[in-house]
């Protein structure tokens, strides 16, 4: 199955159809990795995320000084936050995969929210169609075609 080819309302027709298919295979080990992996993420309130140094080392080697979405320089009200690409309340078993995690500010991460990335990518396009182009270079293919298996 190709994606590329498909339009937005297929794609959140499979992505649905995944979504609700592979919610009930979570196993109990499943939400205690979960739990630990939240507590990495987690964060804290000071200027960096996460609360241990190894979160906080991956947010430095996976970010630069400004969010990649909307160019802003990180600071104290705007800091930076571990995002997941595929929303982990639609996808909690990619909620530990690496490459469905970003570096991107609060007040992107908001407006975010647990949109589906289709979802999102369709928004930007909407609200801020300048930056569509670098938020579909961003799209997490290999995640996504990953949902089909």
């Amino acid at each position: 199955m190709k994606l590329e080819n498909k339009n937005i309302d297929e794609l959140f027709k499979i992505a649905d159809k995944i979504g609700n298919k592979r919610y009930h295979k979570l196993t109990a080990q499943d939400f205690e990795n979960y739990k630990k992996f939240d507590h990495w993420r987690y964060i804290n309130g000071d200027s960096e995320c996460g609360i241990t140094e190894e979160s906080k080392n991956w947010v430095r080697d996976n970010s630069d000084w400004c969010c990649p979405i909307c160019d802003q320089k990180y600071k104290d009200d705007n800091v930076r936050t571990i995002d997941h690409k595929l929303a982990r309340s639609q996808y909690p078993w990619l909620s530990l995969e690496f490459k469905n995690l970003w570096v991107i500010c609060r007040n992107c991460n908001l407006e975010k929210g647990e949109m589906h990335w289709y979802e999102y990518e369709l928004y930007i396009f909407k609200k801020y169609p300048e930056i569509y182009p670098f938020i579909k270079s961003v799209r997490p293919v290999s995640l996504l075609r990953s949902l089909k298996e």
